[in-house]
């Protein structure tokens, strides 16, 4: 027989037991029913108006008897069911304030020793040249190109062609010292890259004397630093006697951009 029908004929056995013991007979007695007799009788209020019992010799009493069953309902508890779905989650709660600090924790353990750092790094870069050649004007621009190597730390400064190539960007100091010509215009360029920066510059005169150009500039990496001779609108010449050095061009980094 199946577990369940087993279940309902244990349930209702116990049912009936449980009925048969709790049934509580009683009879709601009249106070003055204490013969099998039943007789009516008759009574008066205090108007004098008889009152009667609803029930007349003829008919039979009334049954009294009620049957009360007290069920206890704890037994008829079926089996537990199934578990349902999870609801979803609530809405977050409101944060909370910050707790007091905790108390600092132990001192860790010394660390290994880590690799050797980088030497201190010093840039430098200067160059000294010269030339001991006249140079006269032409009709195009002509770039000043010096024969004697003075200083060239590192051959920053490119003897054929001039000029001067920075590799360590920062702030440079440059100048440029040369003789004039007897009655003929002295007219030189310093050039950063394509550009006139400065000017040196003498007027004809009875006699020749020394004339200089410095200045400082900022250079970048593959800036290019050079002398050039204005084109022959006039006479122009700068004076040498293939002997001594009547034409200088120096520079030297002051700070480099890495420095700070």
């Amino acid at each position: 027989m199946p577990r369940t029908c087993l279940l309902c004929v244990y349930s209702v056995g116990v049912l009936m037991l449980f009925w048969t013991g709790q049934v509580d007979l009683y009879r709601t007695q009249n106070p003055e029913d204490d013969s099998e007799d039943y007789e009516p009788r008759t009574y008066r209020d205090s108007r004098g108006v008889e009152c009667r019992r609803c029930c007349e010799p003829g008919e039979e009493p009334p049954q009294h008897l009620r049957v009360v069953p007290h069920i206890n309902i704890t037994i008829l508890k079926g089996e537990k069911g199934d578990g349902g779905a999870r609801g979803p989650y609530g809405r977050s709660g409101k944060t909370g304030h910050v707790g007091p600090s905790g108390p600092n924790g132990q001192k860790g353990l010394k660390g290994s020793v880590g690799s050797p750092g980088e030497h201190c790094k010093s840039y430098h870069a200067a160059f000294s040249v010269g030339r001991k050649k006249a140079l006269f004007s032409n009709e195009y621009y002509q770039t000043l190109v010096f024969d004697t190597e003075l200083v060239n730390l590192y051959n920053h400064f490119n003897m054929f062609t001039g000029k001067f190539f920075c590799y360590v960007p920062g702030v440079y100091f440059f100048s440029l010292n040369v003789h004039t010509w007897n009655q003929k215009e002295t007219y030189l360029h310093l050039m950063k890259n394509e550009q006139e920066v400065a000017i040196l510059y003498a007027q004809p005169s009875d006699r020749s004397i020394m004339q200089s150009q410095s200045l400082m500039l900022e250079l970048s990496r593959d800036d290019q630093v050079w002398v050039r001779l204005f084109k022959g609108e006039r006479e122009n010449a700068v004076f040498s006697d293939d002997f001594d050095t009547y034409m200088t061009f120096s520079g030297h980094l002051i700070k480099a951009e890495s420095e700070g």
